[in-house]
């Protein structure tokens, strides 16, 4: 009888997954050994640190592949590269600021026991597979174990039927997104005989596919699937009413780690593992980079509440996104991986404010309940303002050097024209967001009340402030980290 060979594994590479997972299991069993609710200072404690773990080893990572190069693991499925080690941080640290923000809102609700907590870090460690995986399947296990714990927490609310609808209407979507996706990569490997992603990019750089239809049709699925998660047009259907409908908390949590995993996976798919055919699958993304920047920034001026002008705000963000995957090569990566970490803090910590402002019940989204705001509260209402004006990309923000370095990247891969486009989004972006600016300075509304600020969710927006003011006068630190991750890319 042969003996059984298991695949080696490097538990450092995966280490920050199985921190998550490892938190998650413990509340669980918390949960069902303690009398009555966990409190929630302890599944708040345990997540912080569980997120601080994983990006603790992420630095330690980073040190490793700087060391020794970038390696894979378990059969090839999982890459440990200097991209994958930095969108891993990025996933930790929306999830810490992310949980600070959950934890006032739980309090101000009076909703009870560790379930949100046990979500989020499975969802988040769905998010760093996928920044992990170098293969079809693991990319689509993570695609999974994100959106499972996302169709739950979006339903969390169950006092109000717009979060129950709103996650129903997630889940359906979600379920024939996550159909397409499986069935691309089936294709995929009918057509290679691979669903491994440097498999792939060595198969297809040696060999001429004579009946290349197969492959065609499934790099197309998965297409739809990545669309799908980064609510490009026309798959963005479901983003403005789950936004709308989710707990606010939860809707910040979703704009920053759902982007991060969904366009790491989404970027190697396409630049490392089928940049062989680059020229099938541009024409699509510049498709997909008109529509998402235009549709995105034109029905958001239209918008009054503001979680859906949010939703719209980051559906233009995603066509941004996607210029650094149309750029495909290590510039237009660098660009996004930067546009991916300083987009992460500055929405969470947006998303943080509307928390605030939307009071018990959650409901005050209208952009009038903002009117005002700025001269009742200078601090809370100058921090809303510079987060705004980060993500129109004001200079001295980082929002300015994030969309300079994704045109750059486009116009230097020869796509002039495309990037004259998104910043024509831009420009039609510019009306609501500075519609929202004037609103926090306009005359005060007599019948307004102060805004309470928990210190948990004080120190999360102080920080997103700071982080877009500091890393936008001095770019260079996190830039050069970006460009550094990319040429610690996959062996």
């Amino acid at each position: 009888m042969s003996a059984v060979t298991t695949p080696s594994i490097h538990y450092l590479a995966i280490a920050p997954v199985i921190i998550l997972f490892v938190a998650a299991l413990v509340l669980v069993c918390a949960t069902a050994l303690v009398r009555g609710a966990l409190p929630r200072v302890v599944s708040t404690s345990v997540t912080l640190i569980a997120a601080l773990g994983a990006g603790a080893v992420a630095w330690w990572q980073w040190s490793y592949v700087a060391d020794h190069g970038a390696t894979t693991t378990i059969a090839h499925a999982v890459v440990l590269d200097g991209f994958s080690v930095v969108t891993s941080g990025i996933v930790a640290i929306g999830l810490a600021l992310a949980t600070l923000v959950a934890h006032d809102w739980s309090a101000r609700e009076h909703v009870a026991g560790a379930e949100y907590q046990v979500l989020s870090l499975a969802a988040a460690s769905g998010a760093i597979l996928m920044c992990q995986a170098n293969d079809l399947i693991v990319i689509f296990l993570g695609l999974e174990i994100l959106s499972i714990g996302l169709y739950v927490l979006v339903a969390f609310d169950r006092e109000r039927a717009t979060s129950s609808e709103a996650a129903l209407k997630y889940f359906l979507l979600g379920g024939f997104a996550s159909a397409i996706f499986i069935y691309g990569a089936a294709l995929v490997y009918g057509a290679t005989g691979s669903t491994n992603l440097t498999s792939l990019s060595y198969y297809l750089g040696t060999n001429t596919l004579l009946r290349p239809g197969l492959l065609y049709a499934g790099g197309g699925l998965l297409l739809v699937g990545f669309a799908f998660k980064v609510a490009a047009v026309p798959f963005h259907l479901w983003s403005p009413d789950v936004y709308q409908g989710a707990p606010t908390p939860v809707t910040g949590f979703m704009a920053s780690i759902v982007k991060v995993g969904a366009f790491a996976a989404f970027l190697r798919v396409t630049v490392s593992a089928l940049g062989t055919q680059m020229a099938t699958w541009r024409p699509i993304l510049f498709v997909l980079v008109v529509l998402t920047t235009l549709v995105g920034a034109g029905v958001a001026t239209v918008q009054r509440n503001v979680k859906r002008m949010l939703a719209y705000s980051s559906i233009n963000h995603a066509g941004f996104i996607l210029l650094g995957l149309y750029a495909a090569d290590a510039r237009g990566s660098a660009a996004t991986l930067f546009y991916l970490a300083t987009y992460a803090p500055v929405v969470v910590a947006t998303f943080a404010i509307v928390t605030l402002v939307g009071g018990r019940g959650d409901e005050d989204h209208d952009i009038n309940a903002y009117r005002g705001l700025a001269r009742r509260q200078p601090w809370l209402g100058g921090a809303l303002a510079v987060l705004l004006l980060s993500q129109l990309g004001v200079p001295l923000t980082t929002g300015f050097y994030a969309k300079f370095a994704v045109l750059a990247a486009t116009v230097d891969a020869g796509g002039a024209a495309l990037a004259l486009v998104a910043l024509l989004g831009a420009a039609i972006a510019a009306y609501f967001y500075l519609r929202w600016v004037l609103a926090l300075y306009a005359d005060e509304d007599r019948d307004a009340t102060r805004v309470a600020v928990p210190s948990a969710t004080g120190l999360v927006i102080a920080l997103g402030v700071a982080f877009t003011v500091f890393f936008g006068i001095w770019p260079g630190p996190l830039a050069a980290l970006s460009q550094h991750a990319t040429v610690l890319f996959t062996p």
